[in-house]
C-alpha cells in the first residue's frame, strides 16, 4: 500500500483569462473565467492519487457553497476525506488568479478555513496507519505543520515539505524535514542564492542540502536541480507547447513524492515528476 498523508490547503480557485495581467491602477478586459479546484495541499494530493497512491487529506473547509465542490473533487480522485474538517467560523479557502496570454499567472489567495485545522485530528492513529510519507506546504498554520511533522516523526514516517509560499521555517520543523522542495524564489529566500539558471539552481540545492537530507529546486522553464548524499545534478525542462503554468509545481510535487515512496532514487523521481509537470503545463486541467 502506497499511502500518503497530505496536510494542507484546499482552495476554490477562480481563474480569469486575459491578454495580460494588470499593473497598479489598470483595468483590463478579461476573455473568460472558470472555477477550478485548487490549494497546494489539494493539488498535491491529486497528483499523488494520479500516480496510484492511497491518499488521505487533512484540511478544513467552511460550511458554504464552495465546500461541496472541493470535497467532491477529492472523492472523484478516490482521496480519503475523513480527516477534512468543516467550520462555520470561516469561509472555505479561495483564490482569484489572472492568467495572461502566455500562460503565466498571478493570484490572490484567501486562506479562510485552511487556518482553522484543529491539531486533534493529527493525533488519531488511524490517520497514520501504513503511511509511507507526509506532505506539507506553507498554506496552513505553522503550528499544524509542526504538529503533523512531529506525529510523523514519532512513527518514523518521512516528511516532505514544499516550502511555498516562501516563509521562514522554524528550527524545530527544519529538524523534522526529510525532503525539501522549493522553486527559485523560495530557494533564494531560504539560502540567499539567486536562482537564474540550472547552474545557480544546483548551487542553491547544494547549499540547502546542508540543512535538509534531500533537496529539489525547481527553476521554471529552465528545469530542476536536486541533491542528496548519494546524487546531485540538474535536469532541463522538457520542451512543450505551454498552455498554462497553473498548478504545475503541485503536480511536480505530488508525482515526485509518489515515485520516492515506491522506492525510486531521487534522480529517477525527479525525471518522472519533470515529465508529468511538462504534460500538465501543455494542457489546461479544469
Amino acid at each position: 500500500m502506497n499511502k500518503v498523508v497530505v496536510v494542507g490547503s484546499l482552495h476554490y480557485d477562480i481563474v480569469v483569462e486575459s491578454s495580460h495581467r494588470p499593473v497598479k491602477g489598470e483595468t483590463v478586459l478579461g476573455k473568460k473565467w472558470f472555477a477550478k479546484f485548487g490549494g497546494k495541499g489539494g493539488n498535491q494530493a491529486v497528483g499523488c492519487a494520479k500516480a496510484d497512491c492511497d491518499v488521505f487529506m487533512v484540511s478544513c473547509v467552511g460550511k458554504d457553497n464552495f465546500a461541496p465542490f472541493l470535497l467532491e473533487h477529492l472523492k472523484q480522485h478516490q482521496i480519503n476525506t475523513d480527516f477534512v474538517q468543516q467550520t462555520d467560523k470561516f469561509g472555505s479557502g479561495m483564490s482569484v488568479a489572472i492568467m495572461d496570454s502566455e500562460g503565466d499567472y498571478g493570484a490572490v489567495v484567501v486562506s479562510g478555513a485552511n487556518l482553522a485545522i484543529e491539531s486533534a485530528v493529527l493525533e488519531q492513529d488511524s490517520l497514520w496507519q501504513d503511511t509511507k510519507m507526509l506532505i506539507l506546504q506553507n498554506e496552513v498554520s505553522d503550528e499544524i505543520n509542526l504538529n503533523a511533522a512531529q506525529q510523523a516523526n514519532q512513527r518514523h514516517i518521512p516528511v516532505c515539505i514544499n516550502a511555498a509560499p516562501a516563509k521562514k521555517l522554524s528550527p524545530e520543523l527544519i529538524k523534522l524535514i526529510d525532503i525539501l522542495i522549493v522553486n527559485a524564489v523560495e530557494a533564494e529566500a531560504m539560502c540567499g542564492i539567486a536562482v537564474t539558471d540550472l547552474t545557480s539552481a544546483l548551487k542553491a540545492a547544494q547549499r540547502l542540502q546542508q540543512d535538509f537530507p534531500q533537496v529539489v529546486v525547481t527553476a521554471g522553464g529552465d528545469g530542476v536541480a536536486f541533491a542528496n548524499q548519494q546524487e546531485q545534478g540538474v535536469m532541463p525542462a522538457i520542451k512543450v507547447k505551454l498552455i498554462s503554468t497553473l498548478g504545475a509545481g503541485d503536480c511536480f510535487v505530488g508525482h515526485l513524492c509518489a515515485s520516492l515512496i515506491k522506492g525510486e532514487t531521487l534522480k529517477s523521481a525527479v525525471s518522472y515528476a519533470n515529465q508529468k509537470a511538462a504534460e500538465h503545463v501543455s494542457m489546461l486541467a479544469r
